[in-house]
């Protein structure tokens, strides 16, 4: 019933219509072999009136033909309701994942997310192009015969349809048993894909260590489940139809056997027979259709539980309906008693009071795992402190919109993301209201458009999925342009020097002394040759502060962060 709330944007357009033809082509179907059995035979035969059988035969050609044009109007309305439905609920599984927190994408693959999105919503196609209209149509269809039989003959149709309800009883039994095993299908796919995708993310690791046979077994493997599932399921689905056909050959020799019985007995005359006959042969097609839309059911409801299941979610960085719209910000950013963990049992952050002033520069050092990107990741809210308190401009950062606030914060990291597509489109996904004029003064400010300057189409030329023809530098370079062109007032650099040359970072080093001018910039960097230059420096180890200062104190204090430049010096 959920699923089907996706067509009430269609209930006063496309789905009347397809009702009006559906109601149509049904009484149609109803009113031939009344036509045929009573008026035709009983009447126009046995009386030998000719004009009456030739407007009789002329009259079901017409309502053949109209049942024909109603039928295509049908089909194509229902698909394009199909069509827009699946259109409107990719739509919203796709805009809802987006605005998922961050933990959400560190607990699942981006396979299984994708399967999601496509073979599951995929899958509902048929149901929403096919099969609702036809179990509308098919229930009219076994509601109006029923009643027809019962009117011809309450005694013949008694003997005929005594079967219908071991049908059903044995029917009911198997929905559970079908419904488990195209959840399974769903599963065994979606393993597939999060596998597919992996590997081919991974192929040069794959070939580096020669792992292809490995990865192939593994690949063998989930793919035999996947196909061991697919039949099992089909199997039980194949079970539907014989059964159903079955029980159509003993409705058919009850029908000869009682029907011929009854002839005899002058309870029923030739042409109410021949008009009985005409409807059972009717009422098994519905039976058999519901057969195959009961499946489309089955598949439906195990795709839409997966879907509905990431619907659910609810992202654990949430926005109060009063949240500030932010139209200026500073970028001044404090940190009371802030603790946070990505596992309840392991904190990242213990206890953390950190002030920056609007326009300084911070840096952030320390060993791996001691809290820096953590503490970036809480400023731009991709995560909430579990205790204590973050303030941006002295408001909580829980009060403003998440729209209003990663706005005006920009982030590098040091394994940057290229979208496929162009130089020039990938620099203006940090502001795509900007100019070429614009993309291109950020880009200079960088020092990127040396690099740019030497490709084929400069500023137009394709860089393919991920960046793939660019180097690591490059793509940095690409990054930074596209962070400064947000013209953010806080900029996050994650380690965003670490793949660049030392030329190539002394010219970005010399950049950003103008374009940081007035923003608050966090810089967390493991070679601290590049943070000599900023206005505090906080030393972290374990989730807490161990020091801060300038480059300058902290080397007079002669403290964890002297013994940090000592060591790099000495490897360098």
């Amino acid at each position: 019933m959920r699923l089907f709330t996706y067509m009430k944007a269609y209930s006063k357009t496309l789905l009347p219509k397809a009702i009006i033809a559906v109601l149509l082509t049904t009484a149609i179907r109803l009113a031939i072999p009344i036509m045929i059995g009573v008026y035709v035979i009983n009447q126009a035969l046995q009386q030998k009136d000719v004009k009456m059988l030739t407007i009789l035969v002329s009259s079901i050609a017409v309502l053949f033909i109209i049942n024909t044009i109603a039928n295509r109007y049908r089909i194509e309305w229902m698909n394009e309701l199909g069509q827009n439905v699946i259109y409107d609920l990719r739509k919203h599984l796709f805009t809802h994942v987006q605005g998922l927190s961050h933990r959400f994408f560190d607990q699942r693959s981006a396979g299984s997310i994708l399967v999601r999105i496509m073979n599951d919503i995929n899958s509902l196609q048929e149901l929403f192009t096919n099969g609702v209209i036809n179990l509308l149509m098919d229930m009219l269809m076994l509601v109006g015969i029923t009643v027809i039989l019962f009117t011809l003959s309450p005694p013949l149709a008694l003997a005929v349809l005594v079967i219908l309800p071991i049908m059903f009883w044995i029917s009911t039994k198997l929905r559970k048993n079908i419904r488990r095993s195209w959840q399974d299908v769903r599963l065994k796919q979606a393993k597939i894909n999060s596998h597919l995708n992996e590997s081919i993310q991974g192929m040069r690791i794959t070939q580096a260590f020669t792992q292809e046979n490995e990865n192939m077994a593994f690949f063998h493997g989930i793919n035999e489940e996947s196909y061991e599932s697919w039949k099992t399921a089909t199997k039980k689905n194949s079970m539907f139809r014989p059964f159903v056909e079955m029980t159509n050959a003993v409705g058919s020799a009850v029908l000869i056997i009682f029907g011929a019985y009854l002839i005899s007995r002058n309870g029923l005359d030739l042409g109410e027979f021949v008009s009985f006959a005409f409807y059972l042969g009717m009422f098994w097609e519905p039976i058999s259709r519901l057969g195959q839309v009961y499946n489309q059911l089955l598949m439906g409801m195990a795709s839409s539980e997966r879907i509905f299941e990431f619907l659910d979610e609810k992202p654990l960085v949430d926005e109060k309906e009063d949240a500030i719209e932010l139209e200026e910000m500073k970028g001044e950013v404090v940190f009371t008693d802030v603790e946070f963990g990505y596992e309840a049992n392991r904190l990242a952050l213990k206890g953390i009071s950190l002030k920056m002033h609007a326009g300084e520069t911070i840096a952030l050092v320390g060993h791996t795992g001691s809290g820096k990107t953590t503490i970036a990741n809480l400023v731009a809210r991709f995560y909430d402190a579990t205790a204590g308190e973050v303030r941006i401009d002295g408001i909580p950062i829980r009060d403003i919109s998440l729209s209003s606030l990663r706005s005006k914060i920009s982030i590098v990291l040091q394994e940057t993301f290229i979208f496929s597509g162009t130089i020039m489109e990938n620099i203006r996904f940090g502001n795509p209201a900007a100019t070429d004029e614009e993309v291109i003064r950020a880009a200079e400010a960088v020092g990127a458009d040396r690099f740019i300057a030497k490709l084929p189409n400069g500023y137009g030329t394709e860089v393919e999925e991920r960046g793939n023809i660019l180097s690591v530098g490059e793509r940095q370079l690409l990054s930074f342009a596209r962070a400064l062109l947000a013209d953010p007032r806080i900029l996050i650099l994650d380690e965003a020097t670490a793949s660049i040359d030392t030329e190539t970072e002394i010219q970005i080093q010399e950049a950003l002394k103008t374009l940081l001018k007035d923003r608050t910039a966090i810089m967390i960097a493991h070679r601290l040759s590049t943070i000599r230059e900023a206005d505090q420096i906080v030393v972290l180890e374990h989730g807490t502060i161990l020091e801060s200062g300038t480059h300058e104190s902290l080397m007079e204090n002669k403290g964890h962060y002297h013994k940090l430049v000592l060591s790099q010096f000495a490897e360098e």
